[in-house]
């Protein structure tokens, strides 16, 4: 790549990260910042769906060395899990911190210092973890980090429930998109985690990261620097409509998609209200997965 910069410091220098700052911020008088549409002032109340209200709440930040490698490289990830979501996952991992709301609210310069801590450990990025409720927040942190010096790529790290227009504003700040595309049925993610509206929302908003960013590019050590990395969890029973994300991917973004198909689901929180998912996946259920990507055309697996 001929600038290694990260994106956001060019609309720094320009203020345009200072407006873009402003206009999200005008969101939280009543939010649209994701597709609930909810609009909550969450000025003076926490959202009806993510529970967080004018500040983030940041569950835990530290270098993490268990994402794909173009994301951990040597050094780790410096990952900040927020609070907070706005999907209600019934298998989540991480239902303390989604749905319970676990941790701490930061000011916007507190989580700019939290950025400059783990630039300072060394890691290769920022990566934020289920951020689509608290975009403004983020920026607003990101412009007082950037000029204390800033200079990691950003990694936005979704559940893929994203709205085109915060998308949008997000266009030159975002270096790397990590989205989730977790169903393809409207049936299944309506009762598995009460967006029946999922599949096509996220479809939408993966069409507009990859156009933002493009696919994935990495330097010359393996560690990206900037576009799309995909992650697909395989359910039981194919309750998540593998083969067809796959030709999605494939077919209307690239066939040079850079993918995660993970294995690792378990039957977590509320999953054993739903018989169908209330096992661990099966071997051959992951290579099925597996192959039907191939068949799809992919081929940069992670």
């Amino acid at each position: 790549m001929s600038d290694p910069s990260p994106a956001y410091l060019a609309l720094y220098r320009t203020g345009e990260l200072a407006r873009r700052r402003r206009r999200l911020e005008q969101h939280h008088a009543a939010c649209t910042l994701c597709p609930r549409r909810c609009s909550t002032d969450r000025r003076r109340e926490p959202g009806r769906i993510c529970g967080i209200g004018a500040r983030a709440v940041v569950a835990s930040a530290g270098p993490h060395f268990g994402e794909e490698a173009p994301i951990t490289g040597r050094r780790g990830s410096g990952t900040i899990f927020f609070s907070g979501c706005n999907l209600r996952c019934i298998f989540c991992q991480n239902h303390d911190i989604s749905h319970g709301r676990a941790g701490r609210e930061l000011t916007a310069a507190e989580l700019a210092t939290v950025m400059l801590n783990l630039q300072q450990t060394g890691c290769h990025n920022i990566n934020l973890v289920t951020p689509s409720h608290v975009v403004p927040q983020i920026v607003a942190a990101l412009e007082l980090a950037a000029a204390r010096g800033l200079n990691l790529p950003l990694v936005y790290n979704t559940g893929g429930y994203d709205s085109l227009e915060t998308l949008g504003e997000l266009e030159g700040i975002v270096d790397i998109y990590m989205p989730d595309l977790k169903y393809a049925s409207e049936e299944v993610a309506g009762r598995l985690s009460g967006a029946p509206d999922y599949p096509a929302v996220a479809r939408t908003a993966l069409r507009e990261m990859h156009r933002q960013v493009g696919d994935l590019v990495t330097d010359a050590a393996g560690v990206a620097r900037r576009g799309l990395l995909v992650r697909h969890l395989v359910l039981p029973g194919d309750a998540a409509g593998s083969a067809e994300n796959m030709r999605f991917l494939a077919d209307e973004l690239s066939p040079d998609t850079a993918v995660n198909v993970m294995a690792q689901y378990r039957p977590l929180y509320r999953a054993g209200e739903h018989p169908d998912i209330d096992r661990p996946l099966r071997g051959e259920e992951y290579e099925q997965a597996r192959e039907a990507a191939r068949r799809a055309g992919l081929h940069r697996f992670y």
